[in-house]
């Protein structure tokens, strides 16, 4: 990678900084949803665990926590990417984007630098608030959350380069798309159950999926039953090949979107 992409990377992302530095209010939305989630998630397992022996509270609060904690990685990487897309649309910026020297990689990885920051501010109160109230660290797990995390993002950002080339093919009409597609995995995610509770015809579909693998790992981390590496490499493994599928798409769609004139005008 050359410095001159590089500063084009960065003037990106420099862009997208601006909007959040004197609105407190675009800071605010970004933690208000983890940190409800953990509230809600906190006091409900909290009371399911409230009627078991102390050993078996203990671990459903902390796979139940963790699950939740985990979702929102891959939710605020996927929306953190695609919200800082779609400011492009509403500002009507896309047009200039195209004829700019910034390439259409560098566009992309710029919209995963925002993603990173957008979900390091929004994740990071969560987590302090179930260390506080539930005592539930996410690091009791060890270095290995660190991979977690990873997977997860990555996860994420395949999935929103799907939903913007979505945006690309059909305009304003697939932004509702930005809010839905992920929770559309969550019954394959096995996010706060095992892969083995799902009817059989589920399970391939799960398993093709980078997500399942993941949690799988995590619940044998926080069970004590070490670091589940076969789960961690196959979580990797999807989540890299389904993110080459959908920067594929997005390529071709945008490539398709210029041609059609479609990023001058599209949103209207």
């Amino acid at each position: 990678m050359t410095r001159a992409s590089l500063r084009r990377i960065y003037a990106l992302i420099y862009r997208h900084t601006s909007l959040y530095r004197h609105s407190w209010p675009r800071i605010v939305e970004l933690a208000y949803w983890p940190v409800l989630e953990m509230l809600v998630w906190g006091l409900t397992t909290k009371y399911l665990a409230s009627g078991g022996a102390p050993g078996a509270a203990g671990m459903t609060v902390a796979a139940l926590l963790g699950g939740a904690l985990l979702w929102e990685i891959t939710l605020r990487a996927q929306m953190g990417m695609t919200f800082s897309f779609m400011e492009e649309i509403w500002s009507r910026n896309l047009g200039h984007i195209s004829v700019s020297p910034l390439r259409p990689w560098e566009f992309v990885l710029g919209l995963m630098g925002m993603s990173v920051l957008r979900l390091s501010v929004g994740i990071t109160p969560a987590m302090l608030l179930a260390w506080l109230l539930y005592g539930f660290g996410i690091f009791s797990m060890g270095p290995v959350v660190v991979l977690f995390f990873v997977a997860l993002a990555i996860t994420g950002w395949a999935v929103a380069l799907g939903v913007t080339a979505l945006i690309l093919r059909h305009g304003a009409g697939a932004e509702a798309l930005a809010w839905s597609v992920v929770y559309g995995l969550t019954p394959f995610a096995c996010v706060f159950y095992p892969l083995a509770s799902l009817p059989w015809w589920v399970q391939p579909v799960a398993r093709a999926l980078p997500l399942a693998h993941i949690f799988e790992g995590m619940r044998q981390a926080l069970g004590g039953g070490g670091v589940a590496w076969g789960h961690l490499g196959w979580g990797f493994a999807l989540a890299f090949f389904w993110l080459g599928v959908m920067a594929l798409v997005f390529r071709a769609q945008f490539q398709g979107a210029r041609v059609r004139g479609a990023l001058l005008n599209i949103g209207e």
